[in-house]
């Protein structure tokens, strides 16, 4: 049987219409929606194994649930940063993009070229891409220096005044991943949120008190401080 056949026929057996109504109270545009958790889609990319090419037409299917296992399937050495741009284009909701972003493309060559690119972006979904990825890149590159993190400062600082939700919320999440890394990231991420704090601006004190709640927390400093005593 056709592979691409085979998993959309999976993915329409999975279907349960009574989710969508949860799925929509997260702020999920649920338009060509199936309503399949995370996990079931988890399982079959696991029964499945990468496949770029099965990938990419998963992604033309255009299911959004379909492109969510795509970002599962697709090999980062294999996808290009035109492939890259394209799919971002598509994004319609935030855990698409987040998926995308945590799954595929923060694992690419290219990944901190892209964040400068797309959080410079004029559509929401492309800008929360370029945030989003940011996030992802401090929770996963285990390689990338304090320094590096540092010089993305100025990109997060021209994205504090956006107001659209799924931009000022990955802005934030930027931050607040960033200073999870260590404590000097933590001291530098607090810094930076109280810079912002000071700017007069809603969006920008929300995105501020947010992140220093967090990064103040005992619970994240405790393991910041077991972390730098190993």
């Amino acid at each position: 049987m056709d592979k691409l056949k085979w998993i959309l026929d999976q993915l329409h057996a999975l279907a349960d219409r009574d989710k969508l109504l949860g799925i929509a109270h997260f702020g999920i545009d649920i338009k060509g929606r199936l309503g399949i958790p995370i996990p079931e889609l988890r399982r079959i990319a696991k029964q499945t194994g990468t496949d770029h090419p099965l990938a990419l037409q998963l992604w033309d299917s255009a299911v959004p649930e379909a492109r969510i296992l795509a970002t599962m399937l697709a090999e980062p050495p294999l996808i290009t940063p035109s492939q890259m741009d394209a799919w971002v284009a598509d994004f319609n909701s935030w855990d698409l993009c987040d998926s995308a972003c945590g799954n595929l493309f923060d694992k690419t060559p290219c990944a901190w070229d892209k964040v400068a690119q797309w959080a410079a972006g004029d559509a929401e979904f492309t800008r929360r891409a370029g945030y989003a990825l940011l996030a992802w890149l401090a929770w996963h590159d285990k390689n990338a220096s304090d320094e590096k993190f540092i010089a993305s400062f100025p990109i997060i600082m021209s994205g504090v005044t956006d107001p659209r939700n799924f931009v000022k919320k990955a802005v934030n999440w930027a931050i607040r991943n960033i200073g999870k890394r260590n404590l000097a990231l933590n001291k530098a991420a607090l810094e930076l949120s109280e810079r912002i704090l000071e700017i007069d601006d809603k969006t920008a004190r929300w995105i501020a008190r947010d992140a220093i709640r967090e990064l103040t927390g005992e619970k994240i400093l405790n393991r910041l401080r077991k972390k730098a005593e190993k």
